[in-house]
């Protein structure tokens, strides 16, 4: 068995104040606000209640049919509540005074100097050679975060018409997804979507939890807000369902990346390879309905992890291209810049 000893960025407080404090837990309660059952009774959280779209192309930004929404998602919401928790100080550094540039040359990568992420992290013991693993009570995961890292409930309407309730009761019986903010963020507006969080999901994929992250890029309705997917041994640190979003005003350089169709699916889904890009990797757009891509994505995702694969995966273009990017273990990878650099 291959361990390492990993130093993952913390992405909410309480990831942090849980290793001060040793893992105890206080008596009679933990007194953080969290999402555990000594704390969540009678616990309230704004829902966003989506319309669940059967074409991506139909849904331009919020035109519902032309009606508005109860509250626009992404400015409003999303990026609105996102910036209330940096005003109350719950980010571990502004990541808005970050510099970031875009390095010249063929393929126009953005780099960030982005000291904060990466001064404050914690050891622990982490399996890098196994993209599934069973959850780990005992370790840290999203029912950890206290409720005011929380900005809002996601789920599908019961009426399939987008709605909005301020106030909404935490269902436990029903486990809700929710949308928190990243305390250790690497752009405006980054978040964390955790499929029915109470569930206690390990980091894998299937094709309800794509699916939903398909439906928040398309409520988005912008193409630069964008979704992504880390696996196990591809850089996510915690092994609790969960996918990364956040805002950055530029395309990315895979985004104009050539590419060449090498398949055609069940649904009109194409699977195209990209060209001449420094990372080899899978570009799948089109499809009859949002069900058909989703599974189509999420059948490759399993694959990958049914075989040990590790992956990342971004989803752009409000949904309608979903880049699919297989890796090596990232300490496979860790090895060979050593190598490279002569360490």
């Amino acid at each position: 068995m291959l361990r390492i000893k990993r130093v993952p960025t913390i992405v909410s407080n309480f990831q942090k104040e849980e290793v001060d404090e040793g893992g105890a837990r206080h008596g009679g309660g933990c007194g953080r606000n969290c999402l555990n059952t000594c704390c969540i009774h009678g616990a309230k959280l704004p829902l966003y209640a989506f319309e669940k779209v059967n074409k991506l192309a139909c849904k331009k930004g919020h035109d519902h049919e032309n009606t508005d929404p109860p509250v626009p998602f992404l400015d409003s919401l999303l990026l609105g509540e996102w910036e209330d928790r940096m005003q109350r100080g719950l980010f571990r550094y502004d990541v808005t005074a970050c510099e970031t540039k875009v390095i010249p040359g063929d393929y126009g990568f953005i780099a960030q100097l982005n000291e904060g992420r990466h001064l404050k992290k914690r050891p622990t013991e982490f399996r890098v050679d196994k993209v599934l693993q069973p959850f780990d009570t005992a370790k840290f995961n999203f029912t950890k975060v206290g409720q005011e890292e929380l900005l809002f409930q996601f789920e599908a309407s019961e009426d399939n018409e987008v709605q909005f309730f301020p106030d909404a009761p935490i269902d436990v019986e029903n486990s809700p997804s929710v949308v928190a903010i990243n305390v250790s963020p690497i752009e405006y507006g980054h978040v964390l979507l955790i499929p029915w969080v109470l569930d206690c999901l390990p980091q894998r994929i299937d094709s309800e939890s794509f699916l939903l992250a398909l439906h928040m890029a398309a409520e988005a309705g912008n193409p630069y807000f964008r979704l992504g997917y880390n696996s196990l041994g591809a850089f996510a640190t915690i092994n609790h369902l969960h996918f990364q979003a956040y805002y950055l005003a530029v395309p990315f350089p895979i985004e104009k990346a050539d590419t060449k169709k090498i398949a055609k699916l069940c649904g009109e889904v194409t699977v195209s390879e990209l060209l001449n890009y420094p990372v080899r990797g899978l570009v799948f757009e089109g499809g009859n309905t949002v069900r058909e891509l989703s599974n189509a994505v999420s059948d490759a995702c399993i694959c990958l992890q049914e075989n040990n694969i590790p992956y990342n995966v971004l989803i752009a273009d409000s949904g309608k291209r979903i880049f699919l990017l297989p890796q090596c273990f990232c300490v496979n990878s860790a090895m060979l810049r050593n190598r490279l650099l002569g360490k």
